[in-house]
């Protein structure tokens, strides 16, 4: 089980993260 929650928790982290990306370039564009 433990295996399961920190694949899942990786997914969901990586998510996010690319979420920011887009939020992060988004911003820079002129």
């Amino acid at each position: 089980m433990g295996s399961l929650v920190k694949k899942r928790r990786k997914k969901m982290r990586r998510h996010k993260y690319r979420k920011m990306l887009k939020r992060y370039r988004r911003r820079k564009r002129p």
